[in-house]
């Protein structure tokens, strides 16, 4: 098969989901495939680790998008006899001038779920253009049982065009020398206290409010003088979550960090008591894994696809009950033996994800397209 493949996402959405997601499964399809022939849209420099024999990179700029997407890719498409062309970023540049069997990777149906936690250019852009890339495309990759039914709950189609290949954490997160980590945390950014961890970004659907309510409700139960380290850029305007840790009084113990470097992430996660996920939708929800993967006891909603990756390597809570999560870190805060379970539980629950499983099963994907001749 010759297979093309959009990877500009890797340096254009660096640091998300999909540039994760992206980034990981071409590394890995680079390391099982020697067979296939792959063209590799690219943008921005650090290609030396996808050259390969069979892995051909095809440079584009970081402008001119639509030049690119509408015009140079189905040219370049149609010149090279591409049999398959893969676009990991929720379809974003489908063109119907590309006539080869495509295949798009829809992380999450969010805009058409939640459309009030989208901004209103990426919302209008969603909503217009998946019904045809949807209705276009041979393949249909999703990350989770959970997406797969959202998918087939908007749009009528055979579910068999529809394939799941879950996520995984990246190999970095592991468990760490705790003394290590806590120094290292305790001079880089002065925590030396225990905490309870947050991760995952600030959009409404993640429900950081619900964290630190129930946080403020618990803390002083907890018998060590606990903080909530929540870890991010956190850009609102309003600084409405700072606000209201002032209104709980408990400024004190809840800690904004700011921008944290990638490779401080797993440091984080192995030195804090437990982390916690209290988000109302996702696709799939990398930070608990990550957590798992570092043998942290994880609290995390019961809704949407989040059960899928915890399974029984944590403990799963209704988003919106604030007294149901203030009870779950209460009761895992002060049972070590609890902890030390919880600890074991998501090692091996980890260990059920890699990212060779999931390029493997994206291999798959399209060998199942290129050997069907319709498209469902």
């Amino acid at each position: 098969m010759k297979i093309a493949i959009d990877a500009r996402g890797i340096n254009l959405y660096s640091g998300t989901g999909i540039g994760t997601y992206t980034e990981n499964v071409l590394k890995n399809l680079i390391n099982i495939d020697a067979l296939n022939n792959y063209h590799i849209f690219w943008s921005g420099n650090n290609y030396e680790s996808i050259k390969k024999e069979n892995f051909k990179i095809i440079m584009t700029s970081k402008k001119h998008q639509r030049f690119f997407e509408d015009y140079y890719f189905p040219k370049n498409i149609s010149k090279e006899d591409v049999d398959i062309y893969h676009m990991p970023q929720n379809g974003i540049g489908f063109s119907k001038e590309i006539f080869c069997k495509k295949v798009v990777t829809i992380h999450d149906l969010i805009p058409y779920v939640m459309p009030e936690t989208v901004g209103r250019g990426y919302l209008l852009k969603f909503l217009k253009e998946m019904p045809t890339i949807i209705e276009n495309s041979a393949g249909i990759i999703t990350v989770s049982e959970f997406s797969k039914r959202d998918i087939l709950k908007f749009f009528p189609i055979d579910e068999r065009k529809i394939f799941v290949t879950p996520l995984a954490a990246d190999k970095k997160y592991m468990p760490l020398d705790k003394v290590h980590c806590k120094n290292f945390l305790a001079k880089a950014y002065k925590l030396t206290d225990p905490f309870i961890l947050y991760l995952g970004g600030f959009s409404e659907r993640k429900n950081v409010v619900s964290a630190i309510t129930a946080f403020s409700r618990v803390y002083k139960e907890l018998g060590k003088n606990y903080n909530l380290v929540i870890v991010g850029d956190y850009k609102d305007p309003n600084q409405g979550l700072v606000k209201l840790t002032k209104e709980l009084k408990i400024e004190s113990h809840v800690i904004f960090t700011g921008f944290v470097p990638e490779d401080h992430l797993p440091i984080f996660y192995n030195c804090c008591d437990t982390f916690i996920y209290p988000s109302f939708y996702e696709g799939f929800g990398l930070p608990p894994l990550e957590a798992m993967n570092c043998g942290t006891p994880v609290i995390a909603s019961n809704l949407t696809s989040i059960p899928e990756v915890i399974g029984d390597g944590g403990i799963l809570i209704d988003p919106y009950s604030i007294s149901e999560i203030s009870q779950a870190i209460g009761n895992l805060l002060s049972d070590e033996k609890l902890r030390l379970e919880l600890s074991f539980r998501a090692l091996k629950r980890a260990k059920s994800f890699s990212w060779q499983n999931t390029a493997q099963s994206t291999l798959k994907v399209y060998e199942s397209v290129y050997n069907n001749e319709s498209t469902f």
